[in-house]
Formats: structure tokens, C-alpha cells, sequence
């Protein structure tokens, strides 16, 4: 009797496996059948602009609502959470950026590991920080600043928009990898550390260059050079950290990502159509008017970006002591 129920079971086994079959896949070929999540970790601001215009191409491309919502809190690490929470079912998606690689070695307790639990979908943008002091500040090349620092150790006030920023590291390694003496002034958000640095409370910054740059068109701050291995074209004639401290480079990048086990054919279709919107004429002229560059790295490209910026940031913060807020 056993036997027999063995036997039908197998049989009524096979006959689910062939109804299985000829049906059709429902994988990357059926993907999307509703609604989008983009998470922007951050306040809304600029970052929704690029959010929303990446959501917009894919909206376009597969006829479904692309949703931005902003889930700002712990350095980014509450929208972060709530990525490596969700479904990995590619329809919650989260803005990643060098933040992401900066915390975790920032906060010494968090409820996930971003390598382990985010999978890179795409890179999108980058582009730079900018060196800047105030007017009353002697200098106005690099090597002039390093010099005027080096004779008044413990005297430079660097404002940043707080402990663990992305410009707080910027200032970071640049004092890593010069050796001077400066006196880290956090604040809470860029906005007050700009405006005293345009009082000159603080003297010098690294600050979001398209933040900054109409003071400097302005002269109401002097910038000495941008923070990427490339001169930027907002100010081409403005040149780069790194042709004076070489080996420098900081960079604002950003990218998509998922959950990790979202299925391996949903990532690689949407980073396809992502890297088709970044070859769009009217998302480069956007993503120019950020003061950036596109980024269009294959998932496996971001996640060796991921690696080094965070093996980077882990020994930058050890030098620095820096603990989150």
C-alpha cells in the first residue's frame, strides 16, 4: 500500500512539473507588474532631482509608476534598513552613495552589513567636493594653504555638515596625507558650517561643489581645487587635490541598490535600462547642472567601488577617531 502511494506521488509529482514548465517564466521577463520604490536616504533636496529622473526612464520603459521616498535619519542608515528589510523582489530600490562605505565603519553597531546585505544594481553619478577657504585666508593654491597651516598648527578651523560627512572625511584624508594640524568643527548640516565659513567662523572647507559654487563665482569664497582625479567642468580651470598630494581622491558618487538575494536577471535588467538612461542627452544635461559626471558601473564594478571606499573610509576614521553622532 505504502508503495502505491510512492508511486502516485511520484507521478502526480511529474504531472506538476510538466504544468510548471509550460508555463511561462516569471522572472525579469514579467518584471515590473506594479510600482517602484526608490528609498532616498537623505533629506529632499537635490539628491530627489536625480532620484526622480532615474525613476522617470524606468517608468517610461516599463509603463509602471516609479515611487521617490525620502527616508532620511542616521546617516542614512535608517533608509538603508528599511532596503535590506524589504522583499528582494526588485521593487524596493535604495540610493546608494559613499555614505553607505563611511558608516560602516562610523557606527559601531548597526543592524546590517551593506556588502553583505545590499546588491549593487548600477552606478549612476559622480562628481566632486571642493577645496575652499575664506577670502581673509592667505592662500590660494593648495601647496600655499598647506604651508600657511603647517605655520599655525591647531589654529585652521575646518567646518563639515558634522562627524563622519562625507566632507568631514574629505578633510580627513587630506590632513592624512599631509600631516597638518586642523581642528575639526562639525555642525549639524552643511548649511550653518557654509555660513560660517562665509563669515569666516571656520576657514576652510570640503563642501558639495554645486552647493558652493555660486560664492565662488561670487568671490565670497576662494576654492583651491576639487577633490576628484579629474578637473571638473563647472571649473575647468581649477585644479584637483591630487596635483599636489598625489594619490588624493574623494568623489560624491551614487548608486542603485537592492536587497541582496534579489534574483540575479531582475538586477541585470534593471541595470541595463539604467545604463540606457544614462546615455540620454536630456539625463546628462541634468546630471551636468549637479556639477557630475555619469557613472555607469555593471553591478559588479559598484560592488569593487563598494570594497575599496569602504576599506578606504575604515582607515581614514580609524587616523581620525571620528565617532557618529
Amino acid at each position: 500500500m505504502v508503495r502505491i502511494v510512492a508511486v502516485r506521488c511520484a507521478l502526480a509529482a511529474c504531472a506538476a512539473a510538466v504544468v510548471l514548465s509550460a508555463l511561462p517564466a516569471l522572472g525579469a521577463d514579467a518584471y515590473p507588474t506594479r510600482p517602484i520604490r526608490i528609498i532616498v536616504p537623505f533629506t529632499p533636496g537635490t539628491l530627489d532631482v536625480l532620484a526622480r529622473s532615474i525613476g522617470q526612464k524606468l517608468a517610461e520603459k516599463y509603463g509602471q509608476t516609479i515611487v521617490v521616498e525620502n527616508r532620511p535619519g542616521a546617516g542614512t542608515n535608517i533608509g538603508t534598513e528599511a532596503v535590506v528589510k524589504a522583499a528582494p523582489d526588485g521593487y524596493t530600490l535604495l540610493l546608494i552613495s559613499a555614505a553607505n562605505t563611511i558608516n560602516a565603519t562610523l557606527y559601531e553597531r548597526l543592524n546590517f552589513n551593506f556588502i553583505r546585505d545590499i546588491a549593487p544594481v548600477a552606478g549612476l553619478i559622480r562628481g566632486p567636493l571642493v577645496m575652499e577657504v575664506h577670502p581673509s585666508v592667505p592662500a590660494r593654491t593648495v601647496p600655499e594653504f598647506i604651508a600657511y597651516a603647517k605655520a599655525r598648527p591647531g589654529m585652521i578651523n575646518m567646518g563639515s555638515a558634522g562627524n563622519g560627512t562625507p566632507g568631514h572625511m574629505s578633510g580627513e584624508l587630506f590632513r592624512m596625507m599631509t600631516g597638518l594640524d586642523l581642528v575639526h568643527v562639525p555642525y549639524r548640516g552643511g548649511a550653518p558650517a557654509l555660513t560660517d565659513l562665509l563669515a569666516g567662523q571656520v576657514q576652510v572647507m570640503f563642501d558639495n561643489l554645486p552647493t558652493s559654487i555660486e560664492y565662488i563665482r561670487a568671490g565670497k569664497l576662494q576654492a583651491l581645487a576639487v577633490t576628484t582625479a579629474a578637473r571638473s567642468d563647472m571649473l575647468p580651470d581649477l585644479p584637483t587635490v591630487s596635483e599636489f598630494v598625489p594619490g588624493y581622491e574623494v568623489s560624491s558618487w551614487f548608486g542603485l541598490g537592492a536587497p541582496a538575494s534579489t534574483p540575479a536577471d531582475i538586477v541585470d535588467k534593471l541595470h541595463a535600462e539604467i545604463s540606457a538612461a544614462l546615455a540620454d542627452s536630456r539625463l546628462r544635461t541634468r546630471i551636468a547642472d549637479l556639477s557630475s559626471v555619469p557613472l555607469p558601473l555593471s553591478p559588479r564594478e559598484l560592488s569593487t567601488l563598494i570594497v575599496a571606499e569602504t576599506e578606504k573610509w575604515a582607515k581614514v576614521i580609524k587616523f581620525s577617531g571620528a565617532k557618529a553622532e
